[in-house]
């Protein structure tokens, strides 16, 4: 077995997982999801309970945007391994597997389509007119990742090969040549001489996926992608920058908090005060990249814990549910956002609200 090789056999967390859910799945009915809230006792339960519905109403309005091959769709870029990706890791967020329950179909017939756009280079990018294809790339095999063990039989072994790919691609594309500024990062093509913090992290979040399902992802690469986040920290307002030297803001700030979290950097000096720099500045609908932002904020925080989760959940959730449309989806203003299209922001969405349902075990604590 090479060091990208998955385990012929599903290791024992991921079978765990696929019964855990099987069997949590099997009580549960179209008219109701069972989170696991972590609010306090004395919370009202209105929110939780807005949240519930709220992804409820998301779920079956993404179930309705598939397209027939099994894509999801992008407004201005076509069919795209990202927001198909994103689409049915909101599915699994909510508490879904696939060829069970109401979405198990648009789930198997989703990653079938997926599958189906891996290039002879190992790249997840489909026909979607994209400027930084790496984007897609991460999502798309993270979303694997997560999902592999929990595939329909007749779509195990080809989950398990393009994954192989996949991870293969993300290693030599960190390994590419850099300058030392750059060396641990990732950016738009697998040959790019740069980094920044966006794409690093769903690089990262994808690494430390598949490691968690047993790939041997080497940790030289999981501790250079680390220190490359590190020189990121922005040490006098203690925010997270695009690229070194650059200034933080609230989304980038949410961004190098999971990417650190995600490898056991927790509560660490560069991600508590990022987290105060959120908690001081929190974001609301004007920020740039608000999904994008309301996503990695909620996802920080959460694995951040404590007092400053305490602090920013009911503001964060309340935040995403009042842009929420009657129809469940949410529609993105800014202008890169709104090119992405309602899939792509409803998804987002989704994976911050369902958070604290603990159904994606790369956001568990």
């Amino acid at each position: 077995m090479n060091q990208f090789s998955i385990p012929r056999h599903n290791p024992p967390q991921i079978a765990s997982r696929r019964r855990f859910l099987s069997r949590t799945l099997g009580a549960m009915t179209v008219a109701g999801l069972v989170p696991i809230f972590e609010s306090s006792a004395d919370e009202p339960n209105e929110l939780n309970q807005k949240i519930d519905a709220s992804i409820r109403r998301a779920l079956s309005w993404l179930a309705s945007e598939q397209q027939v091959s099994g894509a999801w769709t992008t407004s201005d870029f076509g069919d795209s391994t990202a927001t198909t990706a994103l689409a049915i890791m909101s599915f699994l967020a909510g508490g879904h597997v696939p060829e069970e329950g109401p979405y198990g179909q648009h789930m198997t017939r989703g990653v079938g389509w997926l599958l189906s756009q891996q290039h002879p280079n190992g790249l997840l990018v489909g026909k979607e007119r994209s400027h930084g294809p790496m984007y897609s790339h991460g999502i798309a095999t993270l979303m694997l990742a997560e999902i592999c063990g929990m595939v329909d039989p007749s779509q195990s072994e080809q989950c398990r090969e393009v994954l192989q790919r996949a991870i293969k691609l993300i290693v030599d594309a960190q390994n590419h040549p850099k300058s030392a500024e750059h060396d641990g990062g990732w950016r738009y093509q697998p040959t790019s001489g740069d980094a920044d913090l966006s794409v690093t992290a769903w690089q990262l979040l994808a690494l430390r996926a598949a490691k968690d399902i047993g790939c041997d992802v080497p940790a030289d690469n999981i501790d250079r992608a680390i220190a490359y986040i590190r020189r990121l920290h922005v040490k006098h307002d203690g925010g997270f920058g695009y690229m070194v030297g650059h200034g933080s803001s609230v989304t980038r700030s949410g961004t190098g908090i999971v990417a650190l979290e995600v490898c056991g950097e927790h509560r660490t000096q560069e991600t508590l005060a990022a987290a105060k720099l959120i908690l001081s500045r929190p974001l609301t609908k004007g920020e740039q990249y608000f999904y994008y932002g309301a996503y990695y904020c909620t996802v920080g925080m959460f694995k951040v814990g404590g007092e400053e989760w305490r602090q920013s959940r009911e503001s964060l959730y309340r935040t995403i549910l009042d842009l929420q449309h009657p129809s469940g989806y949410w529609n993105p203003e800014d202008g890169t956002e709104r090119q992405a299209g309602k899939v792509y922001s409803t998804s987002l969405a989704v994976l911050a609200l369902a958070i604290e349902y603990g159904y994606l075990p790369i956001y568990q604590r």
